[in-house]
């Protein structure tokens, strides 16, 4: 079961474009989300001395979410050598603890961890080119980091980065839950709907060809999901390599179908009923 949350935002130099900070309500951790051309303007933050995980965001040259997680002993002192090592990134997210209680071992834990996270989601690339190391620290410490990685990831995500959310929502077993597409020339889907449109899994199969009617949009989408191998040729269709996440039902029904869809009645449960009726009823 969850429970609602307070999270306390401010606005450091009244900009919301700016520096932020951002408190949960009975965490002793705390983040700031600091623009990269605001970074010489933080040595007012002695906070950010201290001990602490790190995050950089950015794009990569194909346009890609990218993400380098890091943790350091002083963390703005080692975000500032990132000014001139690593380009890619616009904007940082930190967390520290508001008590110091965090330690080289823990901070070490943590990082690795994100590190797994971020790579199983898949949703950025991650651009760290060793896996950091996880240290070994006690059962009771461990417990504490989950906990303090939870909120990281909460926190990241408030802040406009789902990079740790799995790209499933519903999270059901249930075969019943899931929604079915099936049609002419091999199409045969699986998905959900989500916060950011609809899920098609990982495994689905769109048709290989495409109707002459079918827009120039869609068209465009499907060879940039071949080109970054989302579909896989597989015989005579084309196979999801992992779960995608389109826009919105109808989208998701037309790459998978090959032509113009409406996703709210052609995707249905194994019970027949329609996205349409299943969103409201």
């Amino acid at each position: 079961m969850k429970f609602g949350k307070t999270i306390k935002i401010f606005l450091i130099d009244g900009d919301p474009n700016g520096r932020m900070s951002c408190e949960l309500s009975n965490w002793t951790g705390k983040a700031y989300k600091i623009p990269r051309i605001n970074i010489k303007d933080c040595s007012d933050r002695s906070d950010l001395n201290n001990t602490g995980v790190y995050l950089l965001f950015g794009k990569n040259n194909e346009d890609q979410d990218q993400i380098y997680i890091g943790e350091a002993e002083s963390t703005l002192k080692r975000i500032g050598q990132h000014l001139t090592q690593k380009d890619f990134w616009n904007e940082t997210i930190v967390f520290i603890s508001k008590d110091e209680n965090l330690n080289k071992a823990h901070i070490k834990y943590i990082e690795n961890r994100l590190h797994d996270i971020a790579k199983n989601a898949n949703r950025y690339i991650v651009e760290n080119s060793i896996i950091p190391t996880k240290s070994s620290i006690s059962e009771s410490d461990r417990s504490e980091m989950e906990e303090f990685i939870d909120n990281i990831k909460m926190l990241v995500a408030t802040l406009g980065h789902k990079v740790f959310e799995e790209k499933r929502e519903l999270k059901s077993t249930k075969k019943q839950d899931f929604f079915y597409l099936k049609a002419a020339r091999g199409a045969d889907a699986q998905g959900e709907p989500s916060s950011e449109g609809f899920v098609v899994f990982k495994g689905s199969k769109a048709t290989f060809k495409v109707t002459d009617s079918i827009p120039s949009g869609f068209i465009k989408l499907k060879q940039k999901l071949i080109i970054e191998k989302k579909l896989i040729e597989k015989e005579e269709v084309f196979e999801f390599s992992e779960d995608y996440i389109f826009s919105s039902p109808s989208t998701a029904a037309a790459i998978v179908m090959g032509r113009s869809a409406n996703g709210l009645t052609e995707w249905k449960l194994s019970s027949g009923i329609t996205l349409k009726d299943f969103e409201t009823k």
